[in-house]
């Protein structure tokens, strides 16, 4: 998949000024925004997006979803998205987030959790915010949008904080404007705490375990329950999640690398190549060496 680094570059072209190891941030319009569609869902990273002006609908999980001004969009790895259009004068601001940044901050460490919120409380990557947040939130992104672009002598220090302060911000944000829209508790702590460690695992691991015994043994639950909560919180299965993450990942290095198929095959840990042909016809409607061929 896309690393954040790669990312960039297809926002950013070859401008190296802006560019941070944890994070990137980057104001967005219709063009940017369809443009995302080029990698079909293939980021390993998160995005927050707060639109400004405009509209923007995207599918995910199966349905449309429309974002107006002062609503956050939380793309995370392994959702399939799709940007199905927008108005002409979309713009918003986005923020790139790398889930594995190596900044020892314990807010950074809660990345996934403030990713996964809207989510497990929601069930979709959609929340509305009150004005005054909406625009607090974007001054922030503004404020590191020129850090980025600058020469501070002390710029790294100075985005490790602003970093963590937009993520503070933003948690708080997330969980004042489910207050704001009267939303029950979905689920409890517990369960929240098992979707959500089954979601900092499967990155890491998706791609040599797809057995759901894997990841219910992590987190010293049984098989059985972790398919219970994962269902309850997003209506999708433990196996949905796994088979996207290797969809996506297949598709990455087949329109990206040189290796063969019976190499991307053994990476990813199929049995054999015939296993994994049959899988991503599956799963893509058609063979990976068509798919392939489709980027000559």
């Amino acid at each position: 998949m896309y690393s954040l680094k790669d990312a960039i570059g297809l926002f950013a072209g070859d401008a190296t000024n802006g560019r941070n190891g944890a994070m990137y941030c980057f104001e967005t319009n219709a063009v940017t925004a369809l443009r995302t569609n080029e990698t079909q869902g293939f980021f390993a990273c998160f995005v927050f997006t707060l639109v400004e002006r405009g509209w923007l609908t995207i599918r995910y999980n199966g349905h449309e979803l429309t974002f107006y001004p002062d609503d956050l969009y939380t793309y995370s790895p392994g959702l399939p998205v799709t940007v199905i259009a927008t108005s002409d004068d979309f713009y918003g601001l986005s923020m790139m987030a790398d889930e594995h940044a190596a900044i020892d901050m314990p807010t950074v460490h809660d990345l996934v959790h403030i990713a996964y919120l809207s989510i497990v409380q929601l069930h979709e990557p959609k929340q509305t915010l009150p004005a005054d947040t909406a625009r607090h939130l974007a001054a922030k992104m503004r404020e590191i949008i020129g850090y980025l672009q600058s020469d501070h002598i002390y710029k790294a220090e100075v985005l490790r904080l602003l970093y963590a302060v937009f993520l503070l911000d933003l948690q708080n944000a997330q969980h004042s404007a489910i207050v704001h829209q009267h939303v029950p508790q979905q689920v409890s702590q517990r369960v929240e705490e098992i979707f959500i460690g089954f979601i900092h695992l499967l990155p890491d691991h998706f791609a040599e375990h797809h057995n759901i015994p894997f990841y219910a043994s992590a987190l010293h639950i049984s098989p059985v329950y972790l398919s219970r909560v994962v269902r309850q919180v997003t209506g999708r299965t433990v196996v949905d999640y796994i088979n996207h993450m290797l969809l996506m990942e297949a598709s990455f290095l087949l329109r990206n690398s040189e290796l063969s198929i019976t190499q991307i095959a053994d990476r990813l840990h199929f049995a054999d190549t015939p296993s994994f042909s049959k899988f991503f016809t599956r799963m893509n409607g058609q063979p990976p060496s068509a798919y392939r061929n489709k980027r000559m």
